[in-house]
């Protein structure tokens, strides 16, 4: 079944893909939730015009992502945390956590665009990948350190 998406859907696509997926997930949650569109013919030129209508604000979109990329830079973050005796954090970092020591640098990053290579349960040096724009991606390193 194919459809079109109206919103970007983590581990799918961007807005205005169109995307193959079960008509299970497509009839029952997608399109129910507002989140697709059926990918007929009248709907596909439709959004055909809407890109070609948007393709400016895109690339200002875009530019403002990779402005962002780029004033993260080679940042290093440090977030505080618990830790016990044996280096282990109680509980684990987030992405709010991260999403805000960027905002206390004066970069703000939505916490639904960050997502950490591996889970964050111990006191150390890390990596998280943030997706400013389907086009732009960056690697942020931060360091867990004990309170």
């Amino acid at each position: 079944m194919e459809v079109i998406l109206r919103d970007d859907v983590k581990g799918l696509g961007f807005k205005n893909d169109i995307v193959t997926v079960k008509p299970g997930f497509g009839r029952n949650y997608l399109i129910p939730q507002g989140l697709a569109v059926m990918a007929d013919k009248s709907n596909k030129k439709v959004v055909a015009e809407n890109i070609r209508q948007a393709a400016h604000k895109a690339e200002k979109v875009k530019a403002d992502a990779q402005a962002i990329a780029d004033q993260i830079g080679d940042m290093t973050l440090e977030i505080p945390a618990r830790v016990g005796e044996s280096g282990k954090i109680f509980g684990a970092v987030t992405t709010l956590q991260l999403s805000e020591a960027l905002k206390a640098k004066g970069i703000d990053v939505d916490r639904k665009k960050i997502s950490f290579d591996t889970d964050v349960k111990t006191a150390g040096e890390y990596t998280a990948s943030i997706v400013l724009h389907k086009e732009v991606k960056h690697q942020v390193k931060f360091n867990v350190v004990a309170e």
